[in-house]
């Protein structure tokens, strides 16, 4: 019997053979391998960057017996469920919530889109609760953020808060416009959007009028930076972008019309016309029930040069910042490039004074590097330098960027004096008693003509500038005494005391024989004086014209002869041979930089296609830093990173920083 009931092997060999088909069929885990960088994409791909709930909402979803599936385009039916159902923690269900209705916004502006509608209010209110949800995560849901420090998640939320406040933020700028332009107050409002009481607020922006626009410094980009500087943290990144000054004038007449555009109606100086910006939406209520059940909430504005970190609830937390965009941008739209020629030349408008740009709004605390562009050019010379000083973390804590913008066609000694009067008219503004740390201690860095300036600025010149001008015209008598007289505020000065340091880049300190030649000769021909350009100055230009005419002369003025600065430039040129061997101010540390364009030429018999190295070199320089280059040098990341280290010298010598702190530190 036994015998009969016993399966024979190849019987039981069968059997086996077709139960595991059937035993797979049941399995319940199965092995997949999965390359490390699909599981890393998987991990942290979500609703910003995939467009896709990321895994982590997914599993509460699934945890809670919800299909993800069915929240792709319903999101708002998978709100009520994840508020109340029990299963997932308390942290859990924030982020979920947060990411949740950041997908319903996303999705109501993709509609808005479609329908033609910019910003609907059903959009406003899924920003709204995806800003509130993420900031009850981030604050109120059991672990502080320092405790999630190390967390994909905690980043995931932190970006759903930050794109909420951007959008939200958009919004009420408009909103804010719209009641300055009824005559409110565009700077601190209040506003009621769907039950909302929200309380905005600009005021660490020192805004004296209303934007023309805002928009999210992740929206824009440039070309001709090298690089973009950002801190990651909480808010969002802004630009705020004001009106600019109307500084150019008609260059083909004596003086404009009566009104706002005269000479003297042109302001001295004005902050870079682009702000950089921080905003935080900070929810009331100091419990998680008082901030999800509350409909209160301030926006607040922060400028990320002066505010690096805002407690809120308790915690310390750094803001996010970025330091390239509003710079960036002003340079985009500030057509320097064609009005700078325009200047040059004398024709269609231009500008006819100096004008200081300040880079951020004027902090009494921080040190002033003064900017002097060259000829021909403009601020936009410095648009690397500028990014990369203010990208550096212990540089952008200690100074502050000044720029000027002048008329590169005037004489050299008219520009010297002009630009003195301007940089002190701005200190005196700020700073009447001169106590700040801002009016001491400043740098001048100067690039070609601009360096020439600057070394004037600095000089004693004594009687010898006045003198070599007007030994240079036949006056006699009465006339050059007057003509002295006059010139005299020009052409004797004092040094500017309250420069510590000075960098100078490609100058042609004892002029260059291109200005006597070819290009130079031509571009020479071209460049006008308008009397705009001369300013209160063209009676005694007039003078120097015609030395023998009577006040009593029917005949025509003379047609003036004023040397334009390639005049001043030529190696030859009295005022420049005058100029070279003035004093520097005693005590004064500066630094040459210098370009050659090739390296197997001698240094002694080298140039940098502009500007010949004996007269770029300087003796009795702090450093000498001669780099392969053309004459455009201040824009290479090894002149950069010179006057980055020089910067930090100054500080350390300064007794600002240790000793021995390398020069270039982010």
């Amino acid at each position: 019997m036994n015998r009969h009931c016993r399966l024979q092997p190849w019987l039981r060999l069968v059997l086996l053979l077709l139960l595991l088909p059937l035993a797979g069929g049941c399995a319940m885990v199965k092995l997949r391998t999965v390359e490390t960088p699909d599981f890393t994409v998987a991990k942290r791909a979500d609703v910003l960057s995939s467009g896709q709930l990321g895994a982590a909402t997914r599993e509460a979803l699934q945890v809670i017996g919800i299909d993800p599936a069915l929240c792709g385009q319903q999101a708002s039916d998978c709100i009520t469920p994840m508020s109340q159902r029990p299963g997932v923690d308390t942290e859990v269900r924030l982020a979920a919530l947060a990411e949740l209705w950041t997908l319903i916004a996303l999705n109501q502006v993709q509609a808005d889109r479609k329908a033609g509608v910019t910003a609907s209010l059903a959009s406003h209110q899924a920003w709204l609760e995806a800003a509130r949800h993420a900031y009850a995560y981030l604050f109120f849901s059991g672990r502080s953020p320092a405790q999630r420090a190390l967390e994909d998640r905690q980043l995931q939320v932190r970006d759903y808060y930050n794109t909420a406040v951007e959008q939200v933020t958009a919004v009420l700028f408009e909103r804010a416009r719209e009641q300055a332009a009824n005559g409110g107050s565009g700077t601190q409002l209040q506003l009621a959007e769907q039950g909302w009481k929200i309380t905005a607020r600009y005021d660490q922006l020192g805004l004296r009028s209303v934007p023309r626009a805002m928009m999210a410094a992740s929206s824009i980009s440039f070309a001709g930076l090298r690089s973009s500087y950002r801190r990651d943290g909480f808010g969002a990144e802004l630009v705020v972008e004001m009106e600019p000054p109307q500084l150019a004038l008609p260059m083909d007449v004596a003086e404009p019309e009566e009104g706002p555009r005269r000479v003297e109606d042109i302001p001295v100086f004005s902050e870079m016309p682009a702000v950089n910006a921080t905003a935080v939406l900070r929810f009331a209520g100091n419990t998680l029930e008082q901030v999800l059940a509350s409909r209160e909430l301030d926006l607040e504005v922060y400028a990320p040069e002066r505010t690096a970190s805002i407690t809120l609830q308790g915690h310390s937390v750094p803001l996010a910042a970025n330091y390239t965009a509003a710079y960036g941008l002003w340079l985009a739209n500030s057509g320097f490039a064609v009005e700078s020629l325009r200047t040059l030349f004398g024709r269609g408008q231009g500008i006819a004074r100096p004008h200081i740009y300040l880079m951020q709004p004027y902090d009494p605390d921080k040190r002033i590097i003064f900017l002097l562009h060259g000829l021909a050019s403009s601020p936009e010379a410095w648009v690397n330098l500028v990014n990369e000083v203010t990208g550096d973390k212990v540089l952008r804590e200690h100074y502050q960027v000044w720029s000027v913008y002048y008329p590169t066609n005037a004489p050299i000694g008219l520009n010297r004096y002009t630009i003195s009067r301007a940089l002190n008219r701005t200190l005196a503004h700020f700073d009447p008693q001169g106590a700040a740390v801002a009016s001491q201690d400043m740098v001048f860095v100067g690039h070609s003509m601009g360096g020439v300036l600057a070394r004037l600025m600095l000089s004693t010149p004594g009687d010898a500038l006045l003198s070599s001008v007007v030994q240079g015209f036949e006056l006699r008598g009465d006339r050059r005494q007057q003509a002295q007289r006059r010139l005299a505020p020009l052409l004797r000065y004092q040094p500017e005391a309250t420069v510590s340091r000075a960098v100078f880049i490609a100058t042609p300190h004892q002029g260059t024989d291109i200005a006597t030649r070819g290009l130079g000769t031509l571009l020479g021909r071209f460049v006008r004086l308008p009397l705009t350009i001369l300013g209160g100055f063209a009676d005694v230009v007039q003078l120097l014209a015609d030395p023998d005419a009577t006040a009593d002369s029917d005949d025509p003025p003379a047609r003036p002869k004023l040397p334009n600065s390639i005049d001043n430039l030529k190696a030859s040129n009295p005022f420049i041979r005058v100029a070279a061997g003035l004093p520097l101010r005693r005590g004064l540390p500066y630094h040459s930089i210098i370009a050659r364009r090739d390296p197997a030429v001698a240094l002694e018999q080298s140039d940098d296609g502009l500007v010949p190295y004996w007269s770029a070199h300087l003796p009795g320089a702090a450093s000498e830093k001669v780099i392969t280059a053309w004459h455009s040098v201040q824009e290479t990341p090894e002149a950069v990173l010179e006057v980055r280290r020089i910067l930090h010298q100054e500080l350390a010598e300064n007794g600002d920083l240790p000793a021995g702190l390398p020069g270039a530190g982010r």
